[in-house]
């Protein structure tokens, strides 16, 4: 790289997408034995949305790229890299990815990122590197799923909780150190393959043996150890990201959480120090859209004016594996 300038990856856009069906906590009540009142009261979700029987997460992802090439104003064929953060594709093969590239008509580099919640995280981690090391100079960089698929309707524990949806981000390079966006990255594993798992469908259990028809094919969690893991790796995770850029909680103008439960959030808020007023809040009307959330609250913070262009935005996703991953970025697109 001796006489080319480095090279800065920069967050243009941002953009959400969810399907139209909305599932209240009083219709999911005529479903399982439970509440609207307990359910808000454990979690803090009121509704969470539902894809239609057509729709897989292509479609949910491919509906936030559409809104991230309008925002940008730019044509789909600048695309470089096109990554899909999930843990439902539509198919373990072809890749989510590919598939939004053939809707798109465009022909980059492309995969997905099976990592759960934290996925669309890494997704940034990874687009970031990819411009950086003058792989691309354009990478977008999609979450998504559609979870009610995998979710055992008739287990209160876990069909509380998850929703369906996407969003995405759109990062571009460029030579200009102070326009860059990235300021940290903290990524890690803290490996735990009971606390919350989908048993049926890979290599060890595959689906064409029948498991995915049994209780292997639904989200297994132990809720109590996530929650307690959850509470601490998401402060500890912010605090690394500080202390790596040098700064402090004040200087979060946006605090993007993933969107598991509220009382995790809470809990973040009162140890980073970072103001309630400065975290967005979306799960009440979504739920815990895993690789989804965090892209969704992000395009929702940009949509309602309370990301602007310049600010400083701390993201943590955190799920299966059980895996984190947080980062630290000024956000460079279109205000509201």
């Amino acid at each position: 790289m001796i006489g080319h300038p480095r090279r800065y990856a920069r967050v243009v856009a941002l953009a959400g997408h969810a399907p139209e069906r909305v599932l209240t906590n009083v219709e999911l009540a005529r479903i399982v034995d439970t509440s609207d009142d307990w359910i808000v009261a454990r979690t803090g979700i009121r509704e969470r949305r539902i894809a239609a029987d057509d729709e897989a997460t292509s479609d949910l992802v491919l509906g936030a790229a559409r809104a991230l090439i309008q925002r940008s104003n730019m044509p789909a064929t600048d695309i470089d890299a096109l990554l899909v953060g999930t843990c439902t594709p539509d198919h373990l093969f072809p890749s989510t990815a590919s598939l939004v590239c053939q809707a798109l008509e465009i022909t980059p580099g492309s995969f997905d990122l099976l990592n759960a919640c934290s996925s669309f995280v890494y997704g940034l981690a990874q687009g970031c590197g990819m411009i950086e090391a003058g792989i691309a100079n354009t990478v977008m960089v999609l979450g998504g799923e559609t979870l009610s698929r995998i979710t055992n309707w008739s287990d209160r524990s876990t069909a509380i909780l998850f929703g369906d949806g996407a969003g995405g981000a759109l990062l571009v390079g460029t030579d200009v150190e102070a326009e860059g966006s990235f300021l940290a990255f903290d990524l890690g594993t803290n490996p735990d393959l009971g606390s919350l798992s989908l048993g049926a469908g890979g290599s060890r259990n595959p689906a064409n043996r029948g498991h995915a028809n049994g209780p292997e094919g639904f989200i297994d969690m132990n809720g109590r150890e996530v929650f307690r893991w959850a509470s601490r790796v998401i402060v500890e995770c912010v605090e690394r990201l500080l202390e790596q850029a040098g700064l402090q909680a004040d200087d979060v103008d946006c605090f993007v959480p993933h969107q598991a439960n509220l009382r995790i959030i809470e809990h973040a808020v009162a140890r980073t120090g970072i103001p309630m007023e400065r975290v967005i809040v979306n799960l009440d009307r979504y739920g815990n859209t895993s690789a989804g959330s965090v892209p969704l609250a992000l395009a929702e913070a940009v949509d309602t004016g309370r990301l602007l262009p310049g600010q400083l935005v701390c993201s943590v996703g955190f799920g299966a594996g059980l895996a984190w991953a947080g980062s630290l970025f000024r956000y460079w697109g279109p205000s509201a």
